[in-house]
């Protein structure tokens, strides 16, 4: 089963490159326009997970709605894979796995009309979009609304802008 978020085993790696800050990729105007709240706190954090360098941040309001968003970078040592790697072994395996059979709900959905590439992982609770752009991709997820198609959307908006910044 792909897991909705990277997995909280790390990898003893050190940074080749940082990814982009994740906390700058996205304005209070941005995310205000979005999520229709105003932003009180960011909350970043960088750390290795699965081989990847990733940037997070924490966006959070005063009400139930938050967003987070991380930015894959890559990192060297022997647990060291390119955001593009994990990509494909993510979202393109060799084979589909037994899990996935069993569980539709969390199987991957693309998502068109975003980066080189996207993907919607969730379900009617909770869910991530992931967007492949060159050599890293965004994971964003808005919380605190119910709908799946509009957290979708406000995902999909908040990613345009983030990989504005991020190009920029």
């Amino acid at each position: 089963m792909i897991a909705l978020v990277l997995p909280i085993a790390f990898a003893q790696a050190s940074a080749a490159t940082p990814p982009a800050d994740a906390c700058a990729l996205l304005t209070n105007a941005d995310l205000e326009r979005t999520v229709r709240a105003p932003i009180v706190e960011r909350k970043p954090v960088t750390e290795t997970a699965g081989g990847l360098l990733m940037a997070q941040c924490f966006f959070g309001t005063q009400s139930s709605r938050s967003v987070s968003l991380a930015v894959a970078g890559a990192t060297t040592g022997p647990a060291a894979v390119t955001p593009r790697q994990y990509w494909k072994r993510q979202f393109h395996p060799p084979e589909r796995r037994a899990e996935q059979e069993k569980e539709p709900d969390s199987e991957a959905r693309a998502v068109g009309g975003i980066g080189d590439e996207a993907f919607w992982m969730g379900n009617r609770i909770a869910g991530a979009l992931y967007v492949l752009s060159g050599n890293t991709f965004l994971r964003i997820s808005v919380g605190g609304i119910p709908d799946e198609a509009a957290r979708i959307e406000q995902s999909k908006t908040l990613a345009r802008a983030a990989l504005r910044r991020l190009k920029g």
